[in-house]
């Protein structure tokens, strides 16, 4: 199966103790390229992000982020005793006093009391650090399932260019080998006056050796192998296309190997109409190779 290494997928979520939002991008590479950009304190966090997609994915330059806001939430509140006795005890000592001095006080009230410095004090706070870190795997592992279906779809319209691609260079490499067989002919007379101007002035030259240089000169103007690579290699690309197993980089060797052929073509055309196919067959290889480059 084809999948894109171009894709996006994103992913809220939150719990009593923060919320968070995920990203996950990807684009072309030559390997897999992992870069995350995760907060600190969430043990074991980064390197279970990093297995996980070590094992989804083959290829790509692939980015994971990871942006966490703490919930604000009120601490539990606890009365600290033995302030609260200090300050008890300090205000009876106060009113005690004013007494003696004929000095009539008011009666603190409970929240008088409770204002006090150190009588209400912040109890414990229960750590939610594992919940939290249970949480935001379980939302990974879903981000990733998005990510590659993303980048199954990419790869579905990737297929079908890419199919199309070849099922034009398979019809051009047709047209090369009867545009050859055409002009078979005609290079035969070129080559054969071409030779006779060389040795016109030469006397008593050999037929024989006339007949060897024309057959030299025929194979290297014979592009019969060059399509028959090309039809080789297309055959090779569809193969691949079907595999389930990433194929990206042996379809990008192919493609090379393509335009090999396909410059060797151009190179030993000697027609317009060769030149001509083999041109057309060279564009079409360039903008396939373009789309394989995306191929994971």
């Amino acid at each position: 199966m084809i999948r894109s290494m171009t894709a996006f997928a994103s992913r809220t979520g939150a719990d009593p103790s923060a919320s968070w939002t995920w990203e996950l991008r990807g684009v072309n590479g030559r390997g897999l390229d992992l870069r995350l950009r995760l907060p600190d304190g969430i043990e074991g966090l980064e390197a279970t992000a990093r297995a996980a997609l070590g094992q989804a994915f083959s290829r790509g330059n692939i980015t994971l982020g990871l942006k966490l806001q703490k919930t604000d939430s009120a601490e539990a509140l606890q009365v600290d005793d033995d302030q609260l006795d200090r300050v008890l005890a300090l205000i009876g000592k106060v009113q005690a006093r004013a007494g003696d001095l004929g000095v009539s006080l008011a009666q603190p009230t409970a929240a008088d009391v409770l204002g006090q410095r150190g009588v209400l004090v912040a109890g414990p706070v229960a750590d939610r650090s594992e919940e939290l870190r249970a949480a935001l795997l379980s939302d990974l592992e879903h981000l990733i399932a998005d990510f590659a279906d993303m980048r199954a779809k990419e790869g579905a319209a990737l297929l079908a260019i890419i199919t199309g691609q070849l099922d034009r260079i398979q019809d051009l490499t047709a047209a090369a080998a009867s545009a050859a067989e055409d002009r078979r002919p005609a290079a035969r007379e070129a080559l054969t006056a071409a030779l006779r101007r060389v040795v016109e002035d030469v006397k008593d030259i050999d037929e024989g050796r006339i007949a060897q240089e024309l057959a030299v000169l025929a194979v290297k103007a014979d592009v019969s192998e060059e399509i028959d690579r090309l039809h080789a290699h297309v055959a090779a690309a569809r193969a691949l296309l079907g595999d389930p197993a990433p194929a990206g980089r042996k379809l990008d060797f192919l493609a090379q190997e393509f335009n090999r052929e396909a410059n060797t073509l151009c190179s030993k055309s000697g027609s317009t109409a060769l030149t001509a196919i083999g041109l057309d067959l060279k564009a079409t290889i360039d903008q396939m190779r373009e789309q394989i480059q995306n191929v994971e």
